[in-house]
C-alpha cells in the first residue's frame, strides 16, 4: 500500500484505488461504477500525459471523460475531459428571509424568474436588460464580448456561417439552458432561504469546445488512442494555445451568464418580496481547467463535474430537483487534488430515466415542490439520481457542510 493509502483513516474508507489503474484514486466503491465510466477512467489514467486522476463520488459515464474525474495532465490537456459546456457551475446567494416569510403560494415566483430568465433554446431579444441597469455586470458584460471575435475558433462555428455568432453570444448572456440547469429556491437548515442557480456557457460554449474537440482528433500524436474522444493538445503548440485562449474566454462568459442570471433573479424577487436583502454569492465552476501545482510539478488539472475544494474555499454541490443541495467549505485535501463532488450524479441516463418513469412519477416524486411536473423534464425525475445524502457522506474528508438545503421552488428549462 501506497503513502496515500497508509494514511486514510479507519473511519474513512475511501479513497481507493481502480484496478488496472495505478495513478488513479477514488472516493467511490469499483463495483459501484458502471463498466463504461471504468472503461472511460482507465483509458484516461493510462493517458502517456496523464499524471494522476481522482474519482468523485458522484462518478458516472460521460462524453470522452468520465463525469466526477478530476484529471491532472503534465504538459497536455483533453477539450472533451472538459467537456462541451465549458465553465459549467454553480452560484448560491443566502438572503435575510426565513421560509416561514415566503407566500404558502409559489407559483407566482416561479412564474416571475421564468419571465426574467429564458429557458430551454429561448434567449434575449437583444443584450440582456441587466446589464443596461447593473454597471458593473455592464462593464464585465462589454469586456467579455470585446473578446469574442479574437476567439481563436469564433469563425469555425455554425453560428459564425450563418452569421449569428456574435447575435447569439451576445443574447444567450443570463439565460439558463436546458438539462439539468435550473433556478432554485431552497430552504436552508440556518433558517434561511437560498437562491441557487447551475449553467454554464451555453450554445456557444457548446460550439467553441466541438471545433477545438475535432482539431484535437487530427493531432498525429493521438493516432491510436483507445478513445478518439481523449485526443489532447500538447503545451508549446499553436493548437494549445488556441484552445486554452478561448477555454479562458468561455469559463469568463459561464461565470458572467450566471452572474447575470442571479442579478435577474435578486431583483425580480425584490420586487416581489419587500424587504429581502442578500449576502455576497458563492460560485464555483465544475467543467474546467486550472493550472495547479502538486506533487512539485505543474500541472493543467481538469474537473469533469468536480468542484475545486481547497482549504476554506466555498462550494455548491446539489442534488436533484426534488432534493435541494449542500453548500460546503473545502478541507483542502490534497489526496483528490483538493476537488469534491459536483452534484448528485446521475444513476441512470436520461433515455433510461423517460423509459421508467411518468410524469405522474415525477409529480409525485416533487410533491410540495413548486416546478414544472410534466413529461418534458421526467429525464430530471430524482430516482435518475444517486443519493446527495450519501455522496456527501462519502468524501467527509474533502469538505465540510455549511447549510443543507431543501428545494422549495425550481425552475428548469
Amino acid at each position: 500500500m501506497n503513502e496515500l493509502g497508509r494514511e486514510r483513516s479507519e473511519h474513512q474508507p475511501y479513497p481507493v484505488p481502480l484496478s488496472g489503474a495505478e495513478n488513479t484514486w477514488m472516493w467511490a466503491h469499483e463495483a459501484d461504477i458502471e463498466e463504461g465510466a471504468q472503461r472511460q477512467l482507465r483509458n484516461t489514467a493510462n493517458l502517456p500525459w496523464t499524471h494522476g486522476v481522482r474519482v468523485m463520488p458522484d462518478v458516472h459515464y460521460g462524453l470522452g471523460a468520465t463525469v466526477g474525474s478530476v484529471i491532472a495532465m503534465h504538459q497536455a490537456v483533453a477539450p472533451a475531459a472538459v467537456g462541451v459546456d465549458i465553465g459549467c457551475g454553480m452560484t448560491a446567494v443566502r438572503t435575510n428571509l426565513r421560509p416561514d416569510q415566503l407566500p404558502d403560494d409559489l407559483a407566482a415566483l416561479r412564474h416571475g424568474i421564468e419571465a426574467v430568465v429564458p429557458v430551454g433554446f429561448a434567449s434575449h431579444g437583444d443584450e440582456p436588460s441587466t446589464v443596461r441597469t447593473h454597471a458593473d455586470l455592464g462593464r464585465r458584460y462589454r469586456a467579455v464580448m470585446d473578446g469574442f471575435d479574437a476567439l481563436e475558433a469564433r469563425h469555425l462555428t455554425k453560428a459564425a456561417a450563418s452569421g449569428q455568432a456574435t447575435h447569439k453570444a451576445m443574447t444567450q448572456v443570463g439565460t439558463l439552458g436546458g438539462g439539468n440547469h435550473f433556478v432554485e429556491l431552497c430552504a436552508g437548515d440556518d433558517d434561511r432561504v437560498w437562491v441557487t442557480l447551475h449553467s454554464g456557457s451555453r450554445g456557444t460554449g457548446n460550439q467553441l469546445a466541438q471545433v477545438h474537440m475535432g482539431v484535437a482528433q487530427k493531432q498525429e500524436h493521438n493516432v491510436g488512442l483507445p478513445d478518439r474522444d481523449l485526443a489532447v493538445f500538447l503545451a508549446g503548440t499553436p493548437e494549445m494555445d488556441a484552445y486554452l485562449h478561448d477555454l479562458w474566454w468561455a469559463q469568463a462568459y459561464a461565470l458572467l451568464n450566471r452572474d447575470v442570471m442571479l442579478q435577474a433573479v435578486c431583483d425580480e424577487l425584490a420586487l416581489r418580496l419587500p424587504g429581502v436583502s442578500f449576502e455576497d454569492p458563492i460560485r464555483c465552476h465544475h467543467n474546467y481547467v486550472a493550472v495547479e501545482t502538486y506533487d512539485d510539478t505543474e500541472l493543467n488539472v481538469t474537473r469533469k463535474g468536480a468542484i475545486r475544494a481547497g482549504l476554506g474555499d466555498l462550494g455548491v454541490i446539489p442534488g436533484s430537483m426534488g432534493t435541494g443541495s449542500y453548500i460546503v467549505r473545502g478541507l483542502g485535501n490534497p489526496a483528490s487534488y483538493q476537488s469534491a463532488s459536483h452534484g448528485a450524479g446521475r444513476r441512470m441516463s436520461r433515455n433510461a430515466a423517460r423509459r421508467q418513469f411518468t410524469a405522474e412519477d415525477l409529480a409525485a416524486q416533487t410533491q410540495g415542490i413548486e416546478c414544472r411536473k410534466d413529461a418534458g423534464v421526467v429525464d430530471e425525475i430524482p430516482a435518475a439520481y444517486k443519493d446527495i445524502d450519501s455522496v456527501i457522506d462519502a468524501q467527509r474528508d474533502l469538505v465540510d457542510v455549511v447549510a443543507r438545503l431543501q428545494t422549495l421552488l425550481c425552475v428548469k428549462g
